[in-house]
């Protein structure tokens, strides 16, 4: 099995113990063993100089998983690498919540040797794609998010007006800090802090959620994620920003940003005791109220 292993480019106690609990159970299953360049370099010097390890700046279609070992974070940057290949990932949670990343560092052994027998499934996750006219270099290679787009002030503690249309079916222009179009995924991210709802990741629903609007009427709005949502931003300044995950690009106000389902999913594998009802409880703390 060629497995690749990814990981944030600081040091990390915990992140430091997990790689090495990697590095031993995937070395005694003779896996082919290949860290991302960078993060490699955070590692101890003995297991960047051992022979069992390689590493990669790019991946194909010939690696079998990538174990993610951080956040949820790390997870949304190492889609970056992944793209269109189909290659599952395995989160290893080193960071807080972990809606993504629901692996323990207790349970690395247990978990990948269910992994390596098969017993597992993939849950699918649908990303956004984005187009900009005029075009942007900036997203022209990396146009797509896991999590979320985000469209937001800049320079500024005016608001902005993000003119919105549905299948070129106008809709309505929020008056706000800004408008996040979340996937099922991203909605217990940046949509959910805004006051957007949690959406089951197999709902075939994207959310459009204001941030801080002064339109008092504004709500999140679920809306399929067979549509083609465009948006026009205009403000005081000349320039916006842009979020898609956390990789952020300014554009000016001249630009039409369209965004609609990417044509690839990202498959997450899931131990087969694990549920999305199981992890809302468990993250957020659901039935902790003493009254339940």
């Amino acid at each position: 099995m060629k497995v690749a292993i990814y990981g944030q480019n600081y040091v990390k106690d915990t992140s430091q113990k997990a790689v090495e609990q990697l590095l031993d159970f995937l070395s005694e299953r003779e896996a082919d063993i290949l860290i991302e360049q960078t993060f490699l370099k955070t590692q101890k010097s003995e297991i960047q100089n051992s022979a069992l390890v390689g590493k990669f700046n790019e991946l194909d279609d010939s690696f079998d998983l990538l174990i993610s070992v951080g956040g949820d974070g790390t997870i949304l940057r190492a889609i970056t690498y992944v793209r269109n290949l189909g290659i599952p990932i395995v989160g290893i949670n080193t960071g807080r919540l972990g809606f993504l990343a629901t692996i323990q560092t207790d349970e690395i052994e247990t978990a990948l040797s269910e992994i390596f027998k098969g017993d597992y499934k993939i849950s699918e996750r649908t990303l956004l794609s984005v187009e900009t006219s005029p075009k942007n270099d900036d997203v022209k290679d990396t146009n797509f998010a896991l999590n979320e787009i985000a469209l937001s002030r800049k320079n500024t503690t005016s608001m902005i007006t993000v003119e919105t249309h549905l299948n070129d079916e106008y809709l309505t222009s929020y008056w706000a800090d800004g408008l996040i179009l979340s996937t099922p995924t991203g909605s217990t991210g940046y949509s959910l802090s805004c006051g957007g709802p949690v959406i089951a990741p197999d709902a075939n629903n994207f959310a459009l959620t204001p941030i801080a609007p002064h339109n008092l009427s504004a709500r999140p709005l679920i809306i399929p994620d067979s549509t083609e949502v465009t948006f026009r931003v205009d403000g005081r300044e000349d320039q916006f920003l842009m979020s898609l995950d956390s990789r952020i690009v300014t554009l000016s106000n001249t630009t039409t940003v369209i965004v609609k389902k990417a044509d690839f999913v990202i498959k997450m594998v899931e131990r087969l005791d694990e549920t999305f009802l199981d992890t809302l409880r468990k993250k957020l703390l659901w039935g902790e109220d003493r009254r339940n």
